[in-house]
């Protein structure tokens, strides 16, 4: 049996208010096609389908377009898809009763019985191959909330372990999926695979620096890779965007985002993995490069003063037979003495006429020295002062130089423009 998995589609995220559809469509597509040449059995999406808990339609439709060409190029497939902290759970599953009769199965809430348990069987999912046999069994676990835990209970006669008190999140994700993977094993029979998947913050995975929201539940950051039982063929995660394993074991990964979402992951080698499964165990884990569709471009790599930073963008070496929904994202990368206040003029004067889109403008301060001004001020001292003189007391210790003298006459225009609003 033959998986894919992916993970981290963000369907509808602009970047720095640019639209991305263009190159959501262009991975999708290239998914599709990679389906059918890979002759993939079971595609496995792991959370963060959308960017937002409430797509816009266009995104929903990007989506649900993908899935029924999916299955027309390949009858047998059958895909997993899992909530995402990102997502809404009841959103994504609305659709459940058309996606299930076109081989999609998704899990966006954990639900309880009647006596209040998790119903694990409902995350609990046999696999099948193209002849319709069970293969193997996923443990399909969404971004888990507080509330879709197990209850913690003490045995009998005694407390609850210090531990799980201090860091319930922690010990109910674990606890969660031993149970179903207790579930699976009863299950499985012999040669059938179990597969796990999940949408969390393992412990030492790397994050992206400014495109991955923080999940902190209770004391919880991240969680350990011995949650997963030693009997898992293969761990599926989403959440982090770049593709790694998870505590060096080569059977727990993240697959990555399949766009960088960011700047911050310009580096990154966005990849789906396959896996090939031979009976009960893992054969191979084999990635495949997702093609960049739109390049995003640091210039220069490293912050420069601001002259050699527009002279980098002069030079600025572009393929003008792009057409326009492929062109390059820039982000400037400018280091400065102060506040500049031409800048984004400055440099889209540069850029006017190039075949590349300005998305953000990163400046940097330089390091000033404290200021020699260490003396506290005593209350009667503080209410001496003229406004302008705390805005100049500020320049000096923020830029280490006296405010100019144009930046003096706005901050006092803009002084008097609010006070005379003030009732």
């Amino acid at each position: 049996m033959r998986l894919l998995h992916t993970s981290d589609w963000h369907l509808g995220q602009t970047l720095h208010n640019h639209d991305r559809t263009y190159e959501h469509q262009c991975f999708l597509d290239w998914l599709a096609d990679t389906l059918a040449e890979e002759q993939i059995d079971v595609l496995l999406i792991a959370g963060d389908i959308f960017d937002t808990a409430n797509p816009s339609s266009s995104a929903q439709r990007q989506l649900y377009r993908f899935l029924q060409q999916a299955r027309t190029r390949l009858p047998h497939l059958q895909v997993v898809v899992i909530a995402g902290n990102h997502d809404s759970p009841g959103r994504l599953e609305a659709p459940t009763p058309l996606l299930e009769a076109h081989g999609t199965i998704v899990v966006g809430n954990v639900l309880r019985r009647g006596d209040g348990e998790i119903d694990l069987e409902r995350l609990l999912l046999p696999l099948r191959d193209r002849d319709g046999n069970t293969a193997a069994w996923c443990l399909a676990v969404p971004f888990l909330r507080p509330g879709d835990l197990p209850r913690l209970r003490a045995a009998e006669g005694s407390e609850p372990a210090e531990d799980s008190v201090r860091d319930p999140y922690m010990h109910g994700t674990a606890l969660l999926y031993r149970q179903a993977h207790a579930l699976a094993r009863e299950r499985a029979a012999e040669g059938q695979a179990i597969v796990a998947m999940g949408h969390c913050h393992m412990a030492k995975g790397q994050a992206s620096e400014d495109s991955e929201r923080r999940i902190v539940i209770g004391g919880s950051e991240a969680l350990p890779v011995s949650m997963f039982d030693a009997g898992i063929a293969y761990a599926a995660l989403g959440h982090l965007h770049l593709a790694q394993r998870v505590g060096g074991l080569e059977h727990v990964r993240y697959c990555g985002s399949p766009l960088p979402l960011s700047f911050s992951e310009v580096g990154y080698q966005h990849q789906v993995l396959r896996i090939d499964l031979d009976g009960g165990k893992v054969d191979a884990i084999t990635p495949l490069f997702v093609p960049r569709p739109v390049q995003l471009l640091r210039v220069p790599a490293a912050p420069a003063p601001l002259e050699e930073a527009l002279a980098a963008l002069e030079t600025l070496e572009l393929d003008a037979d792009l057409p326009q929904q492929a062109w390059p994202y820039l982000e400037v990368r400018v280091l400065l003495d102060g506040p500049e206040p031409g800048l984004r003029a400055r440099i889209e004067a540069v850029l006017a006429g190039k075949p590349v889109r300005l998305a953000k403008i990163e400046p940097t301060r330089k390091l000033v020295a404290a200021s020699d001004e260490t003396e506290a001020l005593s209350l009667d001292q503080l209410a001496q002062l003229q406004p302008d003189d705390i805005f100049r007391r500020l320049w000096r210790q923020k830029y280490g130089d006296e405010a100019p003298p144009e930046q003096i006459a706005s901050f006092a225009e803009l002084f008097h423009a609010v006070e005379g609003d003030a009732p």
